[in-house]
């Protein structure tokens, strides 16, 4: 008889999602903000994500055996609760509740998760709950899904959980060690946070911005070592600065930020609009060097011998999605192969919490190996959806799609690339992409000014074949999730200049075909046209908005954008009727 376990993101208010495993495999994944248009649906519960899964398994939600959530009680003995109380002796009411009322946010959001589990038709008194602590979630997704048989460090790095915000360990036969955890608000996601805030982004978004606008700055104009006291083996978050709870916020109009009006006397106001100009540029190079230094640093006092046993590393946390510091991880000696959860944000603890619960029943995860585990749809799905449409385009049903998408894109054409399932995290792999041609001069550019609509300096990424990577990298390493970037061999910058960003190094997804076999079509058929095995990749959705789900989504996107081609599943949609006329007959 299967063991089926639901997992169950969105226990800080945000990232919600589901995930379903029968027995070791993982069925289906899902995040909320995908049905529901709003990105990360923050303060929802993963109602139609679990809903999806369900349906897309074909079983029914009686059937589940344990749901698993990545929020857990810290008890009072705990060394996390007195540290955040000790930390935050300025906000006493956030003190006194650590101590006295430390589990409020667990008690209620697990009367939320009961909630959600009656109206998706659960009974609560019939599962198995299994609340998993929020990093242990994060190391179970890293860890138990990366197919290492070996004894294997872990590391986490992240906003917060219940109090932990980062954390050190292995695993071995299948069992994670605790090593080290730092509590809140000794936070390197929440420096890295505080600071994207000040450079006039959001948190959990914003990141992925500053690190893209780093390279443009020189980390070495100003020092930043006043935000953190760092020995080598502890650190501790300058709370005068940033990681600010109350009355030290600094506020704008009624909001208030995670950094305090002493870090605007210090650097200067806020930065405000699209522009990358300095000092801000220099102030992005600054926080990412300072940030790199410490993870590595700290990785190489608690996990260098462990990973000098093996060369084997887990990574995940928010933190894990900074590409550039999973560069440099990868460029040291002993570390042999890192595996990167590609959901290493909150929502990728569903499947954390659903594998941790597997393996306390005894029961191995299968190894992530791709990441196309949302709905798909049906060529019918695709022409309903286009039909009320008709007087703003035409559409019709194409044959040999990889090659003759390929002629669009060779031709200099940005398409919107809509196939099989869609994928879990925050990277387009090809399930729900907008592609270009990277050897054609400009298409970049078009793509953020007139379809992404976001700031013009945001680098795009390379999908290719496999068989590319190791030719087109200085690095040969497994990248099949977009989690590194890797120098670019000088012959290939000249061969695909879209792609490359601006300190010579590309974000990769070197694709298999047994994984997305129509997306490797396509780039064989580029492969053809150009000579090189690689398209220019970015996800389906406009500034701000979660990447697309279903056909209705793709054509809004569409409609409100300057895309001339979107192909959805064996669909070809236009605009303007005439540029279906080569397809004709």
């Amino acid at each position: 008889m299967s063991t089926i376990i639901l997992g169950i993101s969105g226990a800080l208010n945000h990232d919600a999602s589901a995930a379903l495993y029968v027995d070791g495999k993982l069925v289906a994944a899902a995040e909320e903000e995908r049905f529901i248009r709003d990105k990360h649906a923050k303060g929802k519960m993963p109602f139609h994500a679990a809903k999806f899964c369900f349906e897309y398994a074909g079983i029914s939600p009686q059937s589940v055996d344990v749901v698993a959530v990545p929020f857990a009680p810290i008890s009072i003995l705990s060394k996390a609760r007195w540290h955040f109380a000790k930390r935050y002796w300025y906000a006493p009411d956030r003190a006194l509740d650590a101590l006295f009322n430390g589990n409020r946010r667990y008690r209620r959001y697990r009367d939320r998760v009961f909630n959600l589990l009656r109206d998706i038709g659960i009974d609560s008194k019939k599962i198995e709950f299994e609340p998993v602590e929020h990093h242990l979630a994060h190391a179970s997704s890293a860890y138990h899904l990366s197919g290492f048989k070996e004894k294997t460090a872990i590391m986490g790095v992240d906003g917060k959980g219940e109090y932990a915000t980062t954390f050190f360990g292995y695993g071995e036969n299948g069992k994670i060690h605790k090593i080290k955890e730092f509590y809140d608000p000794d936070s390197l996601g929440g420096l890295y946070g505080a600071i994207t805030e000040y450079l006039g982004f959001e948190m959990l978004d914003g990141e992925y911005k500053v690190m893209g606008m780093a390279p443009y700055g020189n980390p070495k104009k100003h020092d930043f070592s006043r935000l953190i006291e760092f020995d080598g083996k502890n650190f501790q978050i300058n709370t005068q600065l940033i990681n600010t709870v109350g009355l030290r916020r600094y506020k704008e109009n009624g909001v208030g930020f995670y950094f305090s009006p002493k870090l605007i006397d210090w650097l200067g106001p806020k930065r405000e609009g699209d522009i990358a100009d300095e000092p801000y540029i220099d102030y992005a190079a600054t926080i990412q060097d300072l940030f790199e230094s410490v993870v590595l640093k700290l990785m190489d006092y608690y996990l260098g011998d462990i990973i000098k046993e093996t060369g084997k590393l887990a990574f995940s946390g928010g933190g894990a999605l900074n590409v550039k510091l999973n560069q440099k991880i990868i460029a040291k000696d002993y570390v042999k192969e890192l595996f990167v959860q590609p959901a290493s944000g909150d929502s990728g603890t569903a499947i954390g919490a659903a594998s941790f619960a597997l393996m306390k029943r005894g029961i191995q995860p299968e190894k992530m190996e791709h990441v196309y585990l949302g709905p798909s749809f049906s060529n019918d799905d695709c022409i309903k959806a286009c039909q009320p449409h008709t007087q703003k385009l035409a559409y019709k049903v194409i044959d040999f799609v990889p090659e003759k998408i390929a002629k669009i894109l060779a031709d200099g054409n940005p398409v919107a690339w809509f196939q099989g399932r869609m994928e879990f995290g925050p990277r387009a792999l090809g399930g729900r992409s907008i592609l270009g041609c990277p050897s054609s001069a400009g298409v970049a550019a078009r793509i953020n000014e007139q379809i992404k609509f976001r700031e013009r300096w945001r680098p795009f990424c390379p999908s290719m074949l496999d068989r590319v990577a190791s030719e087109m990298f200085k690095i040969d390493h497994p990248a099949p999730f977009m989690t590194f970037t890797f120098e670019v061999n000088d012959t290939w910058k000249s061969r695909v200049p879209e792609v490359v960003h601006e300190d010579g190094t590309a974000r990769a997804q070197a694709l298999k075909r047994e994984f997305h076999p129509r997306y490797y079509e396509l780039m064989e058929e580029m492969e053809k046209l150009t000579g090189n095995g690689v398209v220019l990749n970015t996800s389906l959705n406009r500034r701000g908005e979660p990447m697309v789900c279903s056909p209705e989504d793709a054509l809004s996107m569409f409609f409100g954008s300057d895309l001339q081609y979107l192909i959805m599943e064996d669909v070809l949609v236009v605009k303007n009727k005439q540029l279906l006329e080569p397809f004709s007959g």
